[in-house]
């Protein structure tokens, strides 16, 4: 029997994250591109400066609503025919709404490139907003509410930001709307949305793939450099506040065999110079399966299947108005919801006292940096984060200093960064469970006021 050889690893070569090349519409849309040579299906990703602030009172919900339209129908085509289009180009649009503004995302083979933009810059251009299928949509997102407030995770997230944030504060409520102002949107509000915060002016098209044998230029000058509309000054962010007082809310689930854990507050965004000492410092922390908090509470203890600490960017504004959520997150058997804190808590006082070992802030490194040429194989990879970065008003080449700080980050800072971001005492606890059997053991815990709600 012959065996071919064994494969052998090749020499490593450097690797950086893509640069794009920046440019601009004649109607004002701004433009990064990224050739990415044999990347054939090519990402593009549309930034729309229609923030979840700008929606009027009592009117939550309608920029998700009016997300979700932009692919239901247009001045030339039905949604069915629109559709129909989109798969004879092997396209994917997709489209949403969150607090920084509207994502439009478009995946399309190379060679169909120029007919899925056409389809795109139809969408943007002369959306339908037809009663019917405002309505269909509305009903479809309200039929959604009652499963998301099932999901303990889901609730968890929705009674945290009620803690964390002033009621004024948009952020503060369901980002897709509640049940309440939902069922208020109909076709008028969606096309008002619409009309005041969708245009050109204050867009940013990325488009990243292999372009070799195309003309982006007249490609785009003939699909999205077509679409026009008036010029607007961005709309002021207000500044993200919140209370951070430590304790413990306890949404009430009467014989849940589990307890759904969420505990957070705010932090810096992405602007702060203590964001890659604070990405390392929790990756450590409850980053992956190795992390502190999986080796105490899954591995030594089993009161779950795992625990994971995270930094998620709220809004990311170069005038220092924005923030991120800092949390922890898992799920614990309701018997045990009690020790599982016990032990939590400890690990963090743990942390705060002894620091990061140098063998953890080194496997952070390798995870985080290690895997960077992977985890940006593809297009749409590096078309979403070149759009976060533009959303979070970031410089294009803010992902490869990412990289280059996070590599000479040290243990100390780390360390420090970690300890700041979840102090013992600054922390709000939600837990979905059964109030009956696990208020009393959290109780005796201290580690804040215990108040129980509905469900």
């Amino acid at each position: 029997m012959t065996f071919h050889p064994r494969p052998e690893a090749g020499e490593a070569r450097p690797w950086a994250f893509p640069a794009p090349e920046r440019g601009a519409l004649s109607n004002g849309l701004t433009l990064l591109r990224c050739h990415r040579p044999g990347q054939q299906v090519v990402a593009v990703e549309i930034n729309l400066a229609a923030p979840l602030d700008a929606e009027p009172e009592g009117l939550d919900g309608v920029a998700t609503i009016m997300a979700r339209a932009l692919s239901e129908g247009t001045d030339k085509h039905s949604a069915e025919e629109f559709a129909a289009e989109l798969e004879r180009c092997g396209a994917t649009l997709d489209a949403h709404a969150d607090h920084p503004g509207l994502r439009v995302s478009l995946e399309v083979p190379a060679s169909r490139l120029a007919k899925a933009l056409g389809l795109l810059a139809e969408a943007l251009r002369a959306p339908a907003f037809a009663d019917s299928e405002i309505d269909r949509l509305v009903r479809n997102r309200l039929d959604e509410i009652p499963h998301e407030s099932a999901n303990p995770q889901r609730r968890a997230a929705k009674q945290l930001s009620k803690e964390l944030f002033p009621a004024d504060l948009r952020i503060s409520r369901p980002r897709q709307g509640t049940e309440e102002t939902v069922a208020r949107i109909d076709s008028g509000a969606v096309r008002a949305f619409y009309e005041a915060h969708v245009r050109p002016a204050t867009a940013t098209a990325v488009v990243v793939g292999d372009l070799t044998g195309i003309d982006l230029d007249a490609v785009l000058a003939d699909t999205l450099g077509a679409w026009t509309g008036n010029s607007a000054d961005p709309l002021p962010v207000p500044p993200v506040t919140a209370d951070d007082t430590g304790r413990v809310v306890i949404v009430d689930r009467p014989g849940a065999v589990q307890t759904q854990l969420l505990i957070g507050r705010i932090g810096a965004d992405r602007h702060d110079r203590v964001w890659a000492a604070q990405v390392l410092g929790t990756y450590c922390l409850g980053g992956t399966l190795t992390s502190r908090l999986d080796k105490v509470l899954r591995e030594e203890k089993g009161y779950t299947y795992g625990v994971r600490a995270f930094g998620q960017v709220l809004r990311s504004t170069a005038d220092g108005k924005g923030a991120s959520m800092l949390a922890i997150s898992g799920s614990v058997d309701t018997p045990n919801t009690g020790s599982a804190l016990e032990d939590l808590w400890t690990v963090l006082r743990t942390l705060a006292e002894g620091g990061l070992t140098d063998a953890e802030r080194d496997v952070a490194v390798q995870n985080l940096v290690g895997v960077a040429p992977l985890k940006f194989e593809t297009a749409a990879s590096v078309a979403g984060t070149l759009a976060d970065q533009v959303e979070q008003e970031l410089p294009d080449d803010y992902q490869a200093r990412l990289y280059a700080q996070l590599a000479a980050t040290g243990t100390v800072e780390a360390t420090s960064a970690v300890v700041n971001a979840f102090p013992v005492d600054r922390l709000v606890t939600i837990l979905v469970g059964d109030a009956s059997q696990i208020a009393e053991p959290v109780r005796a815990l201290g580690i804040g006021d215990v108040s129980v709600v509905g469900n």
